[in-house]
């Protein structure tokens, strides 16, 4: 069967002047969206653009202020997903959102069991779940466990539970930022059958080769308005970009175009921070790290390496039980990261939601936060040294909406990682120690906080940089200190030399060149 073209003159969702506010965040300002049958289209636009907002207003988990939902023809309003979901709009997310203790079975059936005389039968239940696993080509026993499965197949369940309500349209948010290349072909392989098969698919993904191979059109918003709906084949990666984020990408282009910086040299006659055999028993193994004023150490490494593990050593987060941390070549006992804050090293964590921004306090509170504990709490900050600070680091690093008063918790991934940034470096750190500070925001926010790393070097502060991405390593870093399996195995120095394929194959090897 032959994708269903979308020169079909009827959409199956058209949204017209959709707006919503939130208090202080105007979210969505007049946007229009079509999605055709049997197309993949992509919802692109950095973090805040509106995406996300603008997919909950299609699913009913916000309430427009104005404009109007069409699907299949009829005008729509949805109270929330079920209603979403009984209309034919399934969505996947990028956690996935199913019962890892049951069977991949009673995932795929939960809620539309086979039942006779009102009790579950249970073989008939496998075998419907067997036949909706078949038309999209998988092979997967359904009376396996979820949780046997890989989070790849774990994707592919949950859209073959998506799917079990016979879905016109299936939104896939962010499924792939998880995934391996070969996991990512085998997903697009079920996507692609779906669309064959008449579906809508309404893909997002900050990934832009992900986009550019598995979309069909796309729609552009920024700052949650409108940019323009573009066939993908008529549209090149530099002008998406660039209508993405409403500029030339000036600063991620001076920065790939900028000579790999080789160690500078340095005035300070030690490490503002030295770790030698540092280690935590079944956590990471003992190692050494210089770190230098204004110098930028990368840390690479597969998932589980240890990177964040020897990062929280040097924070204080965990405690070491072998080796010594020296701070200006003094022996320092960093017991908890506010004795760690006191010497001038802060560290941004990976989980931003859990363990960096505070949901429900405001940009303002998030910011003097780092500031105020510090200080000691029974010390308060002014209103006008807070206002003072905040207003600097929102326009400094361009935190949008620029309102201290927005609460944090409503802005978009990118924004609340500025925030996090802000927090510390309000506190006129000296070693910043950086945990994954790009992923899952967009390429604009993602050159803005590149180019901030490499000024605050630039300015002699030391970072500690780490990155699943090792272009981005590679990009940032003085030097690369390399883990595998909780070990640091290798370091070396950054210059025009290095590339990935070395990284990694110091990684492969366990630092055997």
């Amino acid at each position: 069967m032959t994708a269903v073209t979308t020169q079909d003159p009827t959409p199956i969702v058209a949204m017209t002047g959709i707006s919503i506010t939130f208090p202080g965040v105007k979210a969505l300002d007049g946007v229009d969206f079509r999605l055709f049958p049997g197309e993949v289209h992509a919802l692109m636009g950095e973090n805040g653009a509106g995406k996300s907002t603008l997919i909950k207003a299609l699913t009913g988990v916000y309430t427009i202020d104005s404009g109007s939902i069409v699907v299949d023809g009829e005008e729509r309003t949805f109270a929330g997903p079920a209603q979403a979901q009984a209309a034919g709009i399934s969505t996947v997310y990028q956690e996935v959102n199913l019962c890892d203790n049951l069977s991949v079975a009673e995932n795929i059936m939960l809620g539309h069991e086979v039942r006779r005389a009102g009790v579950v039968d249970w073989r008939q239940t496998r075998n419907a779940a067997r036949e909706h696993l078949r038309t999209m080509n998988l092979d997967i026993d359904p009376k396996s466990s979820l949780s046997s499965h890989s989070l790849a197949v774990q994707q592919l369940v949950a859209i073959s539970r998506a799917m079990v309500v016979d879905a016109r349209v299936l939104i896939l948010d962010e499924p792939t930022s998880s995934l391996d290349a070969d996991e990512v072909a085998r997903l697009f392989d079920v996507v692609r059958a779906l669309r064959d098969r008449g579906v809508a698919i309404l893909f997002v993904s900050h990934f832009l080769d992900q986009v550019y191979e598995i979309s069909d059109r796309m729609t552009v918003l920024r700052n949650g308005a409108l940019v323009g709906e573009y066939r993908t084949a008529d549209l090149d990666r530099v002008e998406l970009v660039q209508k993405m984020i409403g500029r030339a990408l000036a600063v991620l282009e001076e920065l790939e175009e900028a000579p790999k910086r080789s160690v500078a040299e340095r005035a300070e006659t030690q490490p503002y921070v030295q770790a030698i055999g540092l280690g935590r028993k079944g956590t990471i193994e003992p190692f050494d790290l210089d770190v230098y004023a204004g110098e930028v150490v990368g840390l690479a490494g597969l998932l589980g390496s240890g990177r964040t593990e020897l990062a929280r050593l040097l924070y204080g987060a965990d405690h070491a039980d072998s080796g010594e941390v020296r701070v200006e070549g003094v022996p320092t006992k960093l017991r908890t990261p506010r004795s760690a804050l006191a010497r001038g090293i802060v560290y941004s964590s990976e989980s931003r939601k859990t363990e960096g921004i505070v949901g429900d306090l405001t940009v303002r509170e998030n910011i003097v936060l780092g500031l105020q504990a510090d200080r000691g709490w029974l010390r308060r900050i002014s209103r006008r040294k807070s206002d003072e600070v905040v207003n600097r680091y929102i326009e400094a690093l361009g935190i949008r909406p620029a309102n201290p008063e927005a609460i944090a918790g409503n802005l978009s991934g990118g924004n609340q990682q500025k925030v996090l940034l802000a927090r510390w470096l309000a506190t006129a750190p000296k070693l910043l120690l950086l945990d994954e500070p790009t992923r899952g925001i967009d390429v604009g926010a993602k050159a803005e906080i590149q180019k901030l790393v490499a000024d605050l070097a630039a300015q002699g502060m030391a970072v500690v940089f780490i990155s699943a991405e090792l272009e981005e390593v590679l990009r940032l870093s003085h030097r690369i200190a390399v883990l595998r399996d909780r070990r640091k195995v290798a370091e070396i120095t950054n210059s025009d030399d290095v590339t990935t394929d070395d990284v990694v194959h110091l990684i492969a090897s366990g630092g055997q060149s």
